[in-house]
């Protein structure tokens, strides 16, 4: 490319001598587009990492109000305060619906309900890397059985191989009533997605994820209230919990839907995957759960297997 710019401004100047000034100009137009391009390509990717920080720290900010409100009163009090913020922000219309939006919504929320329950049930006891780590098997799950390629069996075959790193052998290491809910949470977040692209076609802007989460939040609200009880109303707890809302869904979910209209999906799917490391750094910084050696491999195991299942998808999907 520059022998090829110099041989044109060369014969330019042969030409018309004024014509290697508009070259020069031409080029140094060329430079800034290129750079505009840059900073173009690499904004929606620092917000797809900046929701994922929001939401991985929110998490652990979490798991530091759960002495206070229980497991059970975080995810009340996040999907509460989110479901009225994003109320008041979208203003969602209730008329002229049809009974399949509205079963896919209800979907939608339960989906979103399930998946939070479970997965601070699972923070509640192992270390928040840890269950991330096995909550991401439900995407990668989904990933391998929708593309139906050989190629994903052995990506699949890593994740497991991380995941049986991180039991140690077995899940008594790390608790297996959490593990389980950690890996039921990945089975809800599998649904998660399957019906917030169901929602996201059928509902205008953000109008189908408040009303889901209002169906989380009544979903969940008797089983908050069972466990904290006046504990909610306290001034300090109702600030955490505000904090963990907006951290771990308004936020993230507002940034991801600035990404997603600048990024292809499964560009945005292999940034996601990189959420058990965030996790793992979270923990570390807040909540003081250092990793061993044997659980930042397994964790990167896991990494790895689903950018790799995430890719062979899009290769697939190019060829055919």
């Amino acid at each position: 490319m520059n022998n090829q710019g110099t041989a044109a401004e060369q014969a330019a100047a042969v030409a018309v001598p004024e014509a290697v000034t508009a070259l020069g100009e031409q080029g140094a137009a060329g430079d800034r587009t290129r750079a505009g391009g840059r900073r173009a390509a690499l904004a929606p990717i620092a917000l797809v990492v900046a929701g994922g920080l929001s939401v991985q720290f929110g998490s652990a900010v979490a798991v530091l109000l759960m002495p206070k409100a229980g497991a059970l009163g975080v995810v009340t009090l996040r999907l509460a305060v989110a479901a009225l913020v994003l109320l008041a922000v979208c203003r969602p219309k209730l008329r002229g619906h049809s009974r399949a939006d509205w079963g896919t919504v209800v979907a939608f929320g339960v989906a979103m309900a399930g998946m939070n329950t479970l997965f601070y049930q699972a923070a509640d006891r192992i270390p928040l890397g840890a269950a991330v780590t096995l909550e991401v098997l439900g995407p990668l799950a989904l990933s391998v059985f929708a593309s139906r390629r050989l190629v994903n069996v052995v990506w699949a075959a890593l994740a497991l191989g991380g995941v049986l790193l991180l039991s140690g052998g077995g899940f008594d290491r790390l608790d297996p009533v959490g593990a389980a809910y950690a890996l039921g949470a990945g089975v809800m977040w599998a649904a998660y997605i399957v019906f917030s692209a169901r929602t996201g076609r059928r509902f205008p802007q953000a109008d189908g994820l408040a009303l889901a989460m209002v169906v989380a939040a009544l979903l969940t609200l008797p089983l908050g209230v069972m466990e904290a009880g006046s504990k909610l109303l306290v001034p300090a707890t109702l600030g955490l919990g505000a904090a963990v809302a907006l951290l771990s869904s308004v936020l993230p979910y507002t940034l991801e839907l600035m990404a997603l209209r600048r990024m292809p999906a499964h560009t945005f799917a292999i940034l996601m995957s990189l959420e058990p490391a965030i996790a793992a750094t979270a923990g570390f910084l807040i909540l003081d759960q250092a990793l061993s050696t044997t659980d930042a491999l397994a964790i990167a195991l896991v990494i790895g297997a689903s950018m790799g299942a995430v890719r062979s998808q899009v290769r697939g999907a190019r060829k055919r």
